[in-house]
């Protein structure tokens, strides 16, 4: 199994390298990078490519390592006793199988997605270690090993949000997904948009990386929200020219909402054209 990309997926040559490395090697793949960038997207895509069905557990606040595996409703079963259920005469009833058991126990080798691991507490990422790593995992209240009938392909996202611990890194393959160049932003922007005008998205870029490089920013505008900025470009048919900045009044770009999200940067750029049109009064 190897991934070359999809016509969907703009993938560098470093990013198939490590998911192919990951794949090889037999460990989670850790990818960071800011947010935007395709983390997620790039275990659906490689699911795809790879023909594999793809299994997915988006970590909150609130998540705990125990809900991959499993869940015990002890209220439940005892609710059901007291009402004479016949169900309670098997626990297995009251055992929810978690994502990792549904990836371990599926008829062929799966894509796991564990999304955003680093929202989840401290400890989270420790308690998955001998489970990610043994592929296995005990069930305490019917007595079984769940073991991985074919291990799978798994992927881990994270948005710097916290450390991972030591020991847990190590058993992972770790990439980076770094912000697009220009040429790499060129190339997802026809993937998205294979009709829209080359001079649009030419005046478009220049303004999103002149944008990402104010300082004092707090939100750096993502490749994500670049391609809203494009769609909304193109329904209200703006010209190249209308995102030219002529004078201080369009430091601001049009539609900007797509890409500026606090209003701390808007007051910012608000501040940088009033600047502007001081010093261009001679002020």
């Amino acid at each position: 199994m190897r991934f070359t990309g999809t016509k969907s997926y703009v993938a560098t040559p470093d990013l198939m390298t490590a998911v192919n490395a990951a794949i090889a090697l037999k460990r989670p793949l850790l990818v960071k990078g800011e947010p935007g960038t395709g983390k997620t997207v790039l275990a659906r895509e490689v699911a795809a490519a790879l023909g594999k069905p793809l299994i997915e557990w988006h970590v909150k606040s609130t998540t705990k390592a125990q809900h991959g595996l499993y869940e015990y409703d002890a209220v439940a079963r005892l609710r059901d006793g007291q009402l004479g259920d016949e169900r309670v005469r098997d626990i297995r009833n009251y055992v929810s199988r978690g994502k990792l058991w549904e990836a371990f126990t599926a008829d062929e080798t799966c894509v796991l997605l564990i999304d955003e691991i680093d929202k989840a507490d401290i400890e989270f990422p420790n308690d998955l270690l001998l489970e990610l790593d043994r592929m296995e995992f005990h069930v305490y209240e019917t007595r079984e090993t769940v073991k991985a009938r074919n291990r799978p392909i798994v992927f881990i996202t994270s948005n710097n949000e916290k450390e991972l611990p030591d020991a847990f890194l190590r058993r992972c393959f770790f990439h980076y997904i770094k912000f697009p160049d220009r040429e790499t932003m060129e190339r997802i922007v026809d993937v998205h948009f294979p009709e829209v005008k080359k001079a649009l998205v030419r005046e478009a870029l220049t303004v999103f990386y002149e944008l990402r490089e104010v300082p004092g920013l707090k939100k750096k505008p993502s490749t994500s929200e670049l391609l809203d900025w494009l769609k909304l470009l193109m329904v209200e048919d703006l010209s190249p020219e209308a995102l030219k900045a002529k004078d201080a009044k369009s430091l601001i770009p049009p539609l900007h909402g797509a890409l500026l999200k606090n209003e701390q940067d808007v007051h910012l750029f608000e501040r940088l054209a009033f600047i502007a049109r001081r010093e261009s009064r001679g002020d």
